[in-house]
């Protein structure tokens, strides 16, 4: 590869033995692809259909699987032509492209959780305001301000990336996260400044906030009757271990690219893999499963699909 190349391509050096096991890696990633895309559109669909889960509680899971399968989509197409291809390369622009989708949803993610907080806290510790405080206008800029706040934020550090010169042309990764920056000769003061301001306003802010929100609704609802502490345990308890999964994996995506160069390639690929796989599957059979109205909404569905199904059959 020439130098007028190097300059715009990167080889993703993440890939272990990818020309041996190059149709045993794809079956399994689009398998997984289509799992991911067939649970997240279904129960999104569920709620699409159902006028009693146009709620806003319902309404913010609905963004949430969205989001994971614009997530998804931001990597496992590349993940798979990759395996397909004889050279794993990305143009360093489609890279910082990537880059941008993969943490703008990612950090979009805390703000729906923040959102889904603060509607639990409404619901439950003041249910008499809860149709006035969560209305729809109230619904529509909590979206918005879900994404077009990463966007921003992301964005700045995308643009500061796409201005660097560029002293390394091997990722040490399957896909284009904040490893990137290793590619830099030096980095900027600004992605620097502005990477510890997007810590804050992207995670910790909104952890923050979910935290003492919850302490608060758990405060409350021990406080008061049985019923309330049963409501408190079922809508809020999906929400948490959603935010576990996240913060977890939010955890692993900073620990992956601060390790040493020296790090055995197969740990990492491994942990890389769990960023992309664990997410995208655990939210909808989280929601599809704990949460009682959707629950009881997919079981109406199969078993209107297998009657159709069967009377086709049989015709």
């Amino acid at each position: 590869m020439d130098e007028e190349l190097n300059t715009t391509y990167v080889t993703l050096d993440g890939y272990i033995e990818v020309n041996k096991y190059r149709y045993v890696y794809f079956c399994i990633i689009f398998t997984l692809y289509i799992i991911i895309i067939c649970s997240n559109s279904t129960i999104m669909y569920v709620i699409w259909i159902h006028k009693n889960l146009h709620e806003p509680m319902y309404i913010f899971i609905a963004a949430l699987l969205l989001n994971c399968l614009l997530y998804s989509t931001t990597i496992y197409p590349k993940l798979l032509i990759d395996f397909l291809s004889e050279k794993q390369v990305v143009s360093y622009s489609a890279c910082l492209f990537q880059f941008f989708i993969f943490y703008t949803l990612g950090s979009s993610e805390f703000f729906l959780l923040a959102a889904m907080a603060y509607d639990r806290y409404v619901a439950i510790c003041k249910p008499l305001e809860y149709p006035t405080i969560m209305n729809k206008t109230t619904v529509s800029i909590f979206l918005v301000v879900s994404w077009l706040i990463p966007a921003f934020h992301i964005a700045v550090q995308a643009i500061g990336s796409a201005e660097a010169t560029l002293c390394n042309f091997n990722l040490k990764g399957i896909f284009c996260n904040n490893a990137v920056y290793t590619l830099q000769c030096v980095r900027s003061r600004l992605i620097i400044v502005f990477g510890v301001v997007a810590l804050i306003d992207l995670i910790i802010l909104p952890l923050l906030f979910i935290v003492f929100t919850y302490t608060n609704i758990f405060i409350i609802s021990y406080q008061s009757c049985k019923e309330v502490r049963k409501k408190a345990a079922e809508t809020c308890l999906p929400h948490l271990l959603v935010l576990i999964s996240i913060s977890c994996l939010s955890i692993y995506d900073v620990s992956i690219a601060r390790v040493e160069s020296d790090f055995p390639k197969t740990a990492r690929l491994l942990m890389t893999l769990q960023i992309v796989l664990y997410h995208p599957l655990f939210n909808p059979f989280i929601y599809g499963l704990k949460m009682k109205e959707i629950s009881k909404q997919l079981k109406r569905f199969f078993c209107h699909a297998r009657i159709i199904t069967c009377i086709n059959y049989e015709c």
